[in-house]
């Protein structure tokens, strides 16, 4: 079965960056030690061409071993309350799921 990667892109509030990123670095800490199946789940700031980084844009980048892993994270629950805690700070979500391409 292949790895399953996700990365969503979010757009903060003005000003509610650190509230964000306290409550996304909490939930990646926590889902890379209660889910054995999520390998990687790493939050990353937008940066432009200059390498300076992009004000309220960030990424978190995810791996899962498989499908099923994906399927246990949704169901996590913990997941209603991120998703209710970070959704006040959002102005933008985008989520694109992929499957790994061979060897990770």
């Amino acid at each position: 079965m292949p790895q399953i990667a996700i990365i969503v892109e979010f757009e903060t509030l003005p000003g509610q960056q650190a509230a964000f990123e306290a409550i996304i670095r909490e939930h990646a800490r926590r889902t890379l030690a209660e889910e054995p199946g999520c390998l990687r789940f790493e939050v990353l700031h937008r940066v432009d061409e200059t390498g300076q980084r992009v004000p309220n844009q960030l990424l978190v980048n995810e791996l899962y071993a498989d499908r099923a892993a994906v399927v246990a994270h949704r169901n996590s629950p913990r997941m209603p309350q991120v998703g209710a805690a970070l959704a006040p700070l959002l102005a933008s979500r985008r989520l694109i799921e992929a499957e790994v391409e061979g060897e990770a």
